[in-house]
């Protein structure tokens, strides 16, 4: 018999989500209109933004207060989905 496996995280946590996409029409709009559908009480400073290097793409880093893995699950997934996003981690 094996034991249950423990919970990676404890809940509620600060927890960051990091999508990266190209540069312009509004990417970093479209990332928080997303992750706000499942996380709506973002904080002032939740959000970070990089260009890269050559200044094409974007990452964009939105740390939101997670009360479940459910809810960051459905955020990975409506980012997944989106064709913006060409990344999420």
């Amino acid at each position: 018999m094996s034991e249950a496996a423990q919970p990676l995280l404890t809940f509620p946590c600060d927890f960051p989500i990091k999508a990266m996409g190209r540069d312009g029409e509004g990417f970093e709009a479209t990332v928080l209109e997303l992750v706000r559908r499942h996380a709506p009480d973002l904080r002032e400073n939740a959000v970070a933004i990089r260009p890269s290097r050559n200044g094409r793409y974007l990452s964009v880093t939105v740390t939101v207060r997670a009360v479940s893995q459910e809810q960051l699950d459905a955020i990975y997934r409506e980012l997944s989905s989106s064709e913006a996003v060409l990344m999420a981690l």
